[in-house]
């Protein structure tokens, strides 16, 4: 999360941070507060997933879920220069 967000040399960056996706300041500052908005994984399969693809990772856009459900939960892209 946090280098997809704020590392430019992060190899998937352009698909987050470099298109203004951000971490908010409490998660990037402390994982207690990530841990306590978020909790622990239920279950090892399942990754973070955002509820609202266009929003950011904070408090009430983030659930853990599987690849199934990420894989519904796309933003639809086409290409260079789409709109997104």
């Amino acid at each position: 999360m946090k280098q997809r967000c704020l590392n430019p040399n992060y190899k998937q960056w352009k698909d987050y941070g470099g298109r203004g996706i951000q971490v908010s300041q409490e998660w990037a500052d402390s994982f207690d507060a990530f841990l306590s908005d978020v909790g622990e994984k239920p279950e090892p399969h399942l990754t973070l997933d955002r509820i609202d693809n266009n929003g950011n990772y904070e408090a009430g856009n983030i659930r853990w879920a599987d690849r199934t459900t990420q894989s519904r939960n796309r933003r639809n892209y086409t290409g260079e220069g789409a709109a997104r």
